[in-house]
């Protein structure tokens, strides 16, 4: 979306109407992106709801004094507004959060036992698993892994959602402890399995879905995500330990 000057009432706020009507596009184009990574029971009227409610709280709380462009701040709001509204209603089954605590937990023993990353063959054998059982487990965790960089160090009995925007500035002391955290989740990246971490790359920082990275990697799309799966669980298990 291509940048365009913003429109004031003679009260000095943004035009409400104008604002929506502009970023209306914007709302359902971060909904669809978030849609992808879930699962079907996730509807996405409710997400694009959602979104436009953190849209509007974004044009009542923007002033041009924050130092950001209006369409950065407002993505930041209509991605936390979806956030919440996924973590208010608790979609992720306390099954799939067991089972994921389990998989973290059986990375960690592994991890701690051989001083490495284990294999999958390593982490099945570990849940006593058939690796085809351990594989189902980790396509069935497909969008519990739609995370900010604060959640992977969260508590496993918080939900698997936090918002990545907060309300005020963040202080000093959370700057730097967020710095921290960047710097911690960058080098467990570096960690990973080679494959794993080029599925990291091209999925965050180069934004492709599953099914182009499978291309990349030569895997179908299932394949893909259950990669994607073992590799949070990986992040997640060490950065808990640190």
């Amino acid at each position: 979306m291509t940048a365009v000057p913003m429109v004031y009432t003679p009260a000095g706020k943004l035009d409400r109407e104008r604002c929506v009507e502009q970023y209306a596009p914007l709302v359902k184009r971060i909904a669809h992106y978030m849609m992808a990574k879930l699962p079907a029971s996730v509807e996405l009227d409710d997400l694009i709801q959602a979104g436009m409610l953190g849209l509007l709280d974004a044009i009542g709380r923007y002033e041009e004094a924050q130092g950001a462009q209006f369409e950065t701040y407002a993505t930041q709001r209509i991605r936390g507004a979806i956030l919440d509204g996924l973590r208010e209603i608790d979609w992720v089954p306390r099954s799939l959060r067991r089972d994921m605590r389990r998989i973290e937990t059986a990375v960690r023993k592994l991890e701690h036992r051989h001083g490495r990353a284990p294999t999958e063959h390593e982490i099945a054998a570990e849940l006593e698993l058939p690796l085809d059982d351990y594989h189902k487990m980790l396509q069935e965790a497909r969008g519990c892994q739609l995370v900010s960089y604060e959640e992977l160090s969260a508590s496993a009995d918080q939900c698997l959602l936090e918002s990545e925007v907060e309300g005020s500035a963040p202080a000093p002391l959370d700057q730097i402890l967020d710095r921290d955290l960047r710097e911690r989740v960058v080098a467990a990246i570096e960690d990973l399995p080679e494959r794993e971490k080029t599925l990291m790359g091209l999925y965050y920082e180069q934004e492709l879905n599953f099914r182009e990275i499978g291309k990349v990697l030569g895997v179908g799309e299932s394949r893909v995500c259950q990669l994607h799966s073992q590799a949070m669980a990986r992040l997640r298990s060490r950065l808990k330990t640190r």
